[in-house]
């Protein structure tokens, strides 16, 4: 059967070319005119919407999603920005990430480094985290459902079968994949952010595998075998698999609820974790995108930031380790960036004469920032043991979004006001 010809348009949107299609829908690279950007849009035939057997299915997998538009924000959630309902069209339209789906990486002559799945595990663990605050559940966690934006970037896709909590009207039960789905979802039992969690934990199976935990020729077989058996360990199908990832899977992938990860934190916690001692190698710099995260989350400068905040900040900045005795910066040179301690001491001195010593979690520099014209810098600052050290470069913090600026100048703004208060009471002989 030969292709239907392209579309030229989609409302407002050219087309590009045509990227797949499923049994309910067409997917179209096109190009966002307005926002200068392309974008994926979902196309859903109307004639889906009328099948006397799953049409109303379809309506409300479609609407489920669609009523998501711009409610998810963040760096690894597929962005929906737009949704449309007419009379014989009906689309999503959808951030577009030019890298496929995890499918491609689920067999065994094709499997990604054990370190790069920890860290997209625990990418994928701060996302639906983050979706859970929102009242919101996956319920069809799969690889087909994550896409692959290069390295270990990844962002989930498709909310259709999403279980929200805010929702007025009934929620479609018999959703998802069954190879994916925990035992409670099968069961057709209520649900929570615990079956998400499972669903994680078979993906993550898959990815270090190359095969799933349970398989069978037909669904009542794979039913039984995730409702009453427990899967093969995967360090026997890829014994380079530590034992601590494993523990990781299998506490994730437990049949019973309390025997599960209890909430997203103690997942993501673990997984940043076993990232440190068991993935990290001499080589690396020791600032994987997890550490970058955890240390942020850490530090009290960053305490009012979101998940999405501090993700923008771990990519726009910098991370070293700094040695004794090494100047950051000096007196009279020209500033252009600006720096917070994630760990270690610097002390600041002018002419020789200490003026300060910073610690952990504090910045500086920050007035490279906060100047208006050319900034100079009027003192040196220098390292006094080991350091870890962050450093944002102000084009970068202008280029960022609203709200990411609005919460650094707060903190800059509670900074200055606090080495002002102390400034007054040296000054004062207090």
């Amino acid at each position: 059967m030969s292709e239907a010809p392209l579309r030229e348009r989609i409302g407002k949107y050219p087309v590009i070319k045509r990227l797949g299609s499923g049994a309910s829908s067409e997917v179209f690279l096109c190009h966002d005119p307005f926002n200068g950007r392309d974008v994926a849009v979902k196309v859903v035939s109307t004639d889906v919407f009328d099948d006397p057997s799953q049409g109303k299915l379809f309506k409300k997998l479609f609407v489920n999603e669609a009523s998501l538009a711009g409610k998810l924000q963040h760096p690894h959630v597929v962005q929906i920005y737009d949704a449309v309902a007419e009379d014989r069209l009906n689309y999503i339209v959808m951030e577009y990430v030019d890298g496929g789906t995890l499918e491609r990486f689920c067999s065994p002559d094709s499997l990604l480094p054990i370190e790069v799945v920890v860290e997209m595990t625990f990418k994928c663990s701060r996302a639906l985290e983050f979706a859970h605050r929102h009242g919101i559940t996956h319920r069809d966690i799969k690889p087909a459902n994550i896409l692959h934006a290069g390295g270990s970037e990844v962002k989930i896709a498709d909310f259709g079968a999403a279980l929200v909590a805010s929702a007025e009207t009934t929620q479609v039960a018999a959703i998802g994949s069954p190879a994916y789905m925990s035992p409670q979802q099968v069961k057709e039992h209520p649900l929570d952010h615990r079956t998400d969690i499972y669903s994680m934990g078979v993906v993550m199976y898959h990815l270090l595998t190359g095969r799933l935990p349970f398989q069978a020729s037909n669904n009542f077989s794979l039913i039984y075998q995730i409702t009453s058996m427990d899967p093969p360990a995967p360090s026997s199908i890829r014994p380079q698999i530590p034992a601590r990832i494993e523990a990781i899977i299998l506490r994730a992938m437990a049949r019973e609820h309390d025997d599960r990860y209890p909430d997203w934190e103690a997942f993501s916690n673990d997984l940043a974790d076993v990232f440190r001692t068991e993935c990290a190698s001499e080589e690396q710099s020791g600032f994987a995108d997890t550490d970058k995260f955890e240390i942020l989350r850490r530090l009290a400068f960053f305490e009012n930031f979101t998940d999405a905040e501090l993700w923008e900040v771990a990519n726009m900045s910098s991370w070293r380790n700094a040695g004794p005795g090494e100047v950051l910066m000096r007196e009279g040179e020209p500033g252009d960036f600006f720096c917070i301690l994630a760990e270690g001491e610097v002390k600041i001195t002018k002419r020789g004469k200490l003026l300060n010593l910073l610690r952990t979690g504090e910045a500086f520099g920050e007035m490279a920032y906060l100047a208006k014209s050319a900034p100079v810098r009027v003192a040196d600052v220098t390292v006094m043991g080991e350091a870890k050290v962050i450093t944002v470069p102000t084009l970068n913090l202008e280029q960022a979004s609203d709200a990411c600026r609005h919460k650094f100048d707060r903190a800059f703004m509670e900074i200055l006001v606090e080495r002002l208060t102390m400034a007054n009471i040296r000054l004062s002989g207090v």
